[in-house]
C-alpha cells in the first residue's frame, strides 16, 4: 500500500475493512502533536489546510519532505534510510518495518533508535501501522539507494525480457510452468539466505570482488553490453555473466548493472551500514579563558553598535546614491568602510544588518538615496542591550549574505551590497546551526575549522558542499564582527540568545527582560555624561557617552581616533556645522560647560566665539542674488576685496549689495573666502541647512529578501487554533452533514468590542457559540458557530447550523451569546 493521503482510512487499523494509511493516522494523532507537528514544519499551516486530507497531501508533498529531510542529523537519516530500505514492500512481505528489525539491523540500542524513531514521528516522516513503522511513500522516490542499496529484485525483474528470466529461473533451479512469468520464483529464492549461499557459490570465488565493489554503494556498476548478455549460466565466460545468469546482478540500461537489495543485505550480513553515527564526533580547539571570551565579545559588540550608529548618522547628513540595478556602489562602500575604520566586509555587514533590522532603507526607487529608517530615532534611544539585541535577531533571521558582497555572479557581474545576489534562502538555519554547535562546546572552547566541519557534517549530512562550506564560514566571520563570539567561541549571551529565540514570544529586543540582554549590559560600559575637554581643541570620551551628548559632540566635533576612548577635534568648519544645525555659541558653550570634567580650555572658547562672530553676518536672497548685512563695514571689505571680483557684486544701499550670480554659486564662493554666509528667505527670516533631519519614507522600506524567509513557526495559541480549524474542517468533510437548529427568539447583539473579545475567548477555549449575521442582503440569521480564529477582520469557525466551515466578516456579526445564555 503506497497512497498517503486516503482520507477514508481509520487511525492505525484502517475502518471497514479498509487498509491503513497515512492520513488515518493523521486523524488519529492528538490534538498535541498536531500542534507539535506544526511548530516543527510552520510550512504547513501556511495557509491552515481545509482537513486532514489537505494536511496529509502537504505533509507528503515532495518540497514539504525535503525541506524537513535537509534539518535531519547523521543518525536521524540513517534511521530513516533504514526504514526507507526494510520496510518496502516490494521485498515481498508487509510493507513497513519492526523496531526491533530496525535496530537489529543499524547495530544500537533500543533507547537510542527511540529517541531518533520519535522524532521522524513527531515530523510526520514516519507513521505507524500497528508494530510496524512506515516511511511516507514519496521518501522512496526521494532515497532512491537508501542505505546505498540498490532496488528491490521484484521491480528490477519486472523489467528484464521473459527470455532473461527464464533463464535465470533455470539457473536457479525454480523452473516452473512455461506459462508464467518467473519473476515471484526469482525474487523469492534469492529472498532465502540458503538458496542464495548456492547461487553465490555457482557464481565463483572470483565473482565476489566484482560484488563486493558494489557492496556499500553506489549499488549501480558499469559493464559493457550488459543488456545483451543473457547466454545462461552454461555459457557464461566471465564472473559477470554468472552473476547476470544468476539474477546476481541485474542489468538497468545497456552498460548499466545494478546490486539487487536483497543481494546487498545478505551479503552485509544484515548491517545497513559500516558505520552507524549515534553520537556527533566532539569539538576540539584551543581554551580562551572565560573572562577572556566575554570581554571580547561584549567589546565587539559595543563596536558594532557604535559602528551602526555612525554609519546612518553619516548617512542621514550625506546619503549615497540607490545604483540604478539596486544596491550601494562600490566606492560608498569604499568610504563607509573608511570612515569606520573597518574593511569592505565589515561595512557591508553593518549596513545589510542595519537594512535587516528596520533601520535603513531606499528612499524612492528611482534617483533614491540610502537614509535611516525613522525606526532608527527611536532605536538609538534604547539601552545599549536592546539595540545589539535588535541587530543580532535581524541578522540571525535575515536571508542577505553580507560576506558575499564583491563577489561574482554566473554572469561575471559583481553583487553590490544592499543589491541582488546576496540572498541565500538556507542562510537563517545555517547561522543557527553555527551557533547551536558552538553552544555544544564548553563556554571558553574555540573550536578547530576541521572540528567545526566534522560536527556540522554530522548536524546536516545532506547539505554538504561548497556553498554550505561559504555560509558556515560567512556565519563565523559575521557573528565575531557582531560580537556574537570572542576569540573564536560562543559568548554566554550569544547562548542565552539562541536558546531565547526557541521560545514563543516578542522579538527579543521587544521584551521587558532577556537573559541575553542581562548578561550582556553586565559587561558592556555603561554611558558617561563626561568628557576631558583639553588644550589642543580635543576632546578625550573615555567610553560609550549617552546618546543626546553623542550627538551633540558629533556635531560640534570630528572623531580623530576611536578604540578605548574616543577623541574629537573641534575646529572651525566643526564649530561651524554646529551653528549652521541652529546651534548658538552660547548654547555649545554651556553644553560644553556642563559635560566637561575639566575647565573649558581658553582656546576652545576663542574658536568657537569667532566662529559665531563671522556666523550669519552676512545674508544671501535672490537678485539673481542680494547680500545684506547689519554692518556696512562688512560689505565694504567684500566689495574691495579682488578676490570676489568675479561675483560683479554691486552696491545697492549701505548694509545690501546684489550680484548676477545664483544664490547657490555666491554661497560656496563665499564660504571659500572665509565670510561664512546663511541663507535667507523672503520674508527675512534665516534658513539654516542643518536642522530638517533626512529619513527615509516609510513606506519605502525595502522588502528585499523577505520572498526567500522560511514560515516562521506559529507561537502555541496559533498552532492550537490552527489544529481547531482543521479538525473542524475535517468533520465537515468526513462525518455525516447533520445540520442542528439555531435558537429560537432573535438573533443576539452586543457591541463591536464584546463581539471581538467573546469569539476570541471561544476560539481560545474551543466552545460553540450563537452569533447572529448579516447576509450580503442584509437578512439576519442566527448561527451556531465553534470559532477555530479570528484575524484580518474575518471569523473562521464551523457553522453547525450549516454543517459546513465558513469564514464570516466580522463587521456583518451582530453579536454573540453563550449557549447557555440562550436557554
Amino acid at each position: 500500500m503506497t497512497d498517503d493521503a486516503d482520507a477514508d482510512a481509520g487511525a492505525g487499523g484502517g475502518t471497514g475493512g479498509r487498509p491503513p494509511t497515512f492520513t488515518g493516522w493523521l486523524r488519529g494523532r492528538t490534538d498535541a502533536q498536531l500542534a507539535a507537528l506544526f511548530a516543527l514544519r510552520p510550512d504547513l499551516v501556511t495557509p491552515v489546510p481545509a482537513d486532514i486530507g489537505a494536511l496529509a497531501s502537504r505533509a507528503t508533498a515532495r518540497p514539504a519532505v525535503l525541506r524537513v529531510l535537509d534539518r535531519l542529523d547523521a543518525f536521524g537519516l540513517q534511521t530513516l534510510e533504514g526504514l526507507v530500505a526494510l520496510g518496502d514492500d516490494r521485498l515481498g512481505g508487509p510493507p513497513g518495518v519492526e523496531s526491533e528489525r530496525l535496530a537489529a539491523a543499524l547495530g544500537t540500542d533500543s533507547e537510542r533508535l527511540g529517541e531518533a524513531v520519535s522524532g521522524l514521528l513527531a515530523a510526520a516522516l514516519v507513521w505507524q501501522d500497528g508494530p510496524r513503522l512506515r516511511p511516507v511513500s514519496v521518501l522512496r522516490d526521494i532515497l532512491r539507494t537508501p542505505a546505498g542499496l540498490g532496488p528491490p529484485l521484484r521491480p528490477l525483474l519486472a523489467e528484464r525480457p521473459p527470455e532473461a528470466l527464464a533463464s535465470i529461473a533455470g539457473a536457479l533451479g525454480t523452473a516452473g510452468p512455461a506459462d508464467s512469468v518467473p519473476t515471484e520464483r526469482i525474487a523469492a529464492a534469492l529472498a532465502e539466505p540458503a538458496r542464495l549461499e548456492k547461487a553465490l557459490a555457482l557464481a565463483g570465488p572470483d565473482a565476489r570482488p566484482v560484488l563486493d565493489r558494489l557492496l556499500w554503494g553506489p549499488p549501480q556498476g558499469t559493464v559493457s553490453g550488459a543488456a545483451e548478455r543473457n547466454g545462461g549460466l552454461a555459457a557464461a565466460a566471465s564472473p559477470i555473466d554468472r552473476l547476470l545468469a544468476l539474477g546476481l546482478l541485474v542489468p538497468t540500461a545497456q552498460d548499466t548493472v545494478v546490486l539487487p537489495r536483497e543481494v546487498a543485505l545478505h551479503l552485509r550480513g544484515g548491517e545497513l551500514f559500516r558505520e552507524v553515527e549515534t553520537e556527533p564526533p566532539a569539538l576540539s580547539g584551543a581554551r580562551r579563558g572565560a573572562e577572556a571570551v566575554v570581554r571580547a565579545a561584549a567589546g565587539q559588540s559595543f563596536t558594532a553598535l557604535r559602528s551602526v550608529a555612525e554609519l546612518l548618522e553619516r548617512w542621514a547628513e550625506d546619503p549615497p546614491a540607490v545604483l540604478r540595478s539596486g544596491g550601494l556602489g562600490a566606492r560608498d562602500l569604499r568610504r563607509a568602510a573608511r570612515e569606520l575604520d573597518t574593511d569592505e566586509t565589515g561595512a557591508a555587514l553593518f549596513a545589510e544588518t542595519a537594512r535587516a533590522a528596520g533601520l535603513l532603507a531606499a528612499d524612492g526607487e528611482v534617483d533614491g538615496e540610502w537614509l535611516p529608517a525613522p525606526e532608527f530615532d527611536l532605536w538609538r534611544e534604547a539601552p545599549a542591550e536592546y539595540r545589539w539585541l535588535r541587530l543580532a535577531e535581524a541578522w540571525l533571521r535575515s536571508p542577505r549574505v553580507a560576506s558575499l558582497s564583491g563577489t561574482k555572479d554566473s554572469r561575471g557581474r559583481s553583487r553590490p551590497v544592499l543589491g541582488e545576489g546576496l540572498d541565500r534562502r538556507s542562510a537563517p538555519e545555517v547561522r543557527l546551526d553555527v551557533l547551536g554547535m558552538l553552544a555544544a562546546a564548553p563556554e571558553d572552547l574555540a573550536p578547530e575549522a576541521d572540528s567545526v566541519a566534522a560536527r556540522l557534517a554530522w548536524l546536516r549530512p545532506r547539505r554538504q558542499g561548497p556553498a554550505y562550506d561559504e555560509l558556515v564560514a560567512s556565519a563565523l566571520r559575521e557573528a565575531a564582527v557582531l560580537g556574537l563570539t570572542g576569540r573564536g567561541a560562543l559568548a554566554p549571551h550569544a547562548r542565552a540568545l539562541v536558546e531565547e529565540l526557541d521560545a514563543e514570544e516578542a522579538p527579543l529586543a521587544e521584551r521587558d527582560k532577556t537573559a541575553a540582554g542581562e548578561l550582556l549590559a553586565r559587561h558592556l560600559p555603561e554611558p558617561l555624561e563626561t568628557i576631558l575637554v583639553q588644550g589642543d581643541l580635543t576632546a578625550v570620551a573615555p567610553g560609550p557617552l549617552v546618546p543626546r551628548l553623542a550627538r551633540e559632540l558629533a556635531l560640534a566635533a570630528d572623531v580623530e581616533s576611536t578604540g578605548g576612548a574616543t577623541v574629537y577635534r573641534f575646529s572651525e568648519a566643526s564649530v561651524r556645522r554646529a551653528l549652521d544645525a541652529g546651534r548658538g555659541a552660547d548654547d555649545l558653550i554651556a553644553l560644553l560647560e556642563q559635560h566637561s570634567s575639566t575647565e573649558l580650555p581658553q582656546p576652545l572658547r576663542y574658536l568657537v566665539h569667532d566662529v559665531a562672530r563671522r556666523h550669519g553676518r552676512l545674508r544671501i536672497g535672490t537678485a539673481s542674488s542680494y547680500l545684506r548685512c547689519d554692518e556696512p563695514t562688512v560689505l565694504d571689505e567684500l566689495t574691495r576685496d579682488r578676490r570676489a571680483a568675479g561675483l560683479q557684486l554691486f552696491r545697492l544701499a549701505p548694509t545690501v549689495v546684489a550680484g548676477r550670480t545664483t544664490r547657490p554659486v555666491l554661497m560656496a564662493r563665499l564660504e571659500e573666502l572665509g565670510y561664512h554666509p546663511v541663507a535667507e528667505a523672503a520674508d527675512g527670516t534665516v534658513q539654516l541647512t542643518g536642522t530638517a533631519t533626512r529619513r527615509a519614507d516609510p513606506s519605502s522600506t525595502s522588502s528585499a529578501g523577505r520572498d526567500l524567509e522560511e514560515p516562521a513557526a506559529p507561537n502555541a495559541e496559533l498552532r492550537l487554533a490552527a489544529v481547531r480549524a482543521v479538525r473542524a474542517g475535517d468533520e465537515a468533510a468526513t462525518t455525516a452533514r447533520r445540520p442542528i437548529a439555531a435558537p429560537g427568539g432573535a438573533p443576539p447583539r452586543s457591541p463591536t468590542t464584546a463581539t471581538l473579545t467573546a469569539l476570541s475567548e471561544a476560539a481560545t477555549q474551543g466552545r460553540r457559540v450563537w452569533i447572529g449575521y448579516l447576509d450580503t442582503e442584509g437578512r439576519a440569521s442566527s448561527r451556531i458557530v465553534e470559532p477555530a480564529r479570528v484575524e484580518g477582520g474575518f471569523l473562521t469557525a464551523y457553522d453547525a447550523t450549516r454543517a459546513a466551515v465558513h469564514r464570516f466578516a466580522v463587521h456583518r456579526i451582530t453579536g454573540v451569546a453563550d449557549l447557555d445564555a440562550s436557554s
